[in-house]
């Protein structure tokens, strides 16, 4: 599809790409949804918590939107909150999905979530079509759920035919070439904020698991690559870190999607380079929308009116892809 012109300008000193970032993930509040868990035990044993969200005033449960979460995030995280509330409204049931080790409580295996970890994604819809096999689904992702969604979407793999659509919002398509956007001076807040929660976890793992973990490794991790080299990678049964952002990047997975799939990335997104944006690709692809706006910041897109553009458009898509399937 062509590339979508963009309507996004925002205000003051929300054209800031930091600002917007970092009122969105701090400042901004949302209120008044509600959510009901369900534990999922995954496959091997494992778990995932599930958040539920029911709209009023609807027949029937038609149309289910699953929603992941980005890195460290959680369900209640208030990019999750602010789009459920707008997908309630629009009588959209909602799940968001904690993914393992974020929903407040440890996981229970040395594994954890990672940015490739497509195989939860099958698990927790095939879980979900056993409940609701005559509704729509869609998904959305936050930028390392939007990966996880893409990647999914792509892969040579069996998919229910009751997928509808998806939505990828400021998605690291490339996480080689994102690290090297996190990596730049400008972005240390952000990179001390994951560190120290990722850190935080592996020391929580070190002391179930000291036959695999050490506190040598642990000492070391002193960025996101070698949290990855000393944790990710091989938790998860890849060679290296860059083994790992090789095979879990969704950008080589792309032009294989088949249903519709808007990927909203902004420019100024400090968390992505050049490689986050398939351009070419999107100008030729049959499904994939890329829309991207001159600013926005990461998860930002704050308009001032109570909803952020990302949420306008995420309903917007789901919308018009819903009213052309019924």
């Amino acid at each position: 599809m062509p590339l979508i012109p963009s309507t996004y300008k925002p205000k003051g000193p929300f054209r800031n790409s930091h600002f917007n970032t970092i009122f969105a993930a701090k400042f901004r509040r949302v209120y008044g949804v509600k959510q009901k868990r369900e534990r999922l035990v995954l496959s091997d044993e494992d778990f995932i918590d599930i958040d539920w969200s029911f709209p009023q005033n609807t027949k029937g449960n038609s149309k289910i939107v699953l929603l992941f979460h980005g890195l460290e995030g959680t369900a209640k995280r208030t990019y999750m909150l602010g789009t459920i509330k707008q997908l309630l409204d629009n009588g959209y049931l909602c799940a968001a999905v904690n993914l393992r080790s974020c929903s407040g409580e440890i996981n229970s295996k040395l594994r954890s979530y990672h940015s490739g970890a497509s195989e939860d994604v099958a698990e927790i819809i095939s879980h979900i079509n056993t409940k609701y096999n005559d509704s729509s689904l869609y998904l959305c992702g936050f930028s390392l759920g939007g990966n996880l969604i893409l990647k999914y979407l792509g892969e040579e793999r069996e998919r229910p035919s009751n997928l509808a659509a998806a939505v990828a919002i400021s998605t690291p398509v490339d996480l080689y070439d994102s690290l090297g956007a996190l990596e730049k001076p400008g972005n240390w807040v952000y990179r001390w904020s994951f560190l120290k929660d990722l850190r935080a976890k592996y020391k929580m793992k070190l002391s179930h698991y000291p036959e695999h973990l050490t506190l040598d490794n642990y000492k070391k991790i002193r960025s996101l690559r070698l949290f990855d080299e000393y944790y990710t990678a091989p938790a998860h049964g890849f060679t290296d870190a860059l083994d790992y952002y090789t095979k879990s990047s969704s950008r080589q997975f792309l032009k294989n999607i088949k249903l519709p799939v808007l990927l909203l990335n902004a420019k100024d997104d400090s968390f992505l380079n050049e490689k986050c944006y398939p351009i070419d690709l999107s100008a030729n692809h049959e499904y994939l929308h890329l829309e991207m706006p001159e600013r926005g910041g990461h998860v930002g897109f704050i308009s001032g009116k109570g909803i952020t553009y990302n949420e306008k458009r995420t309903v917007e898509f789901f919308n018009a892809q819903a009213h052309r399937n019924s």
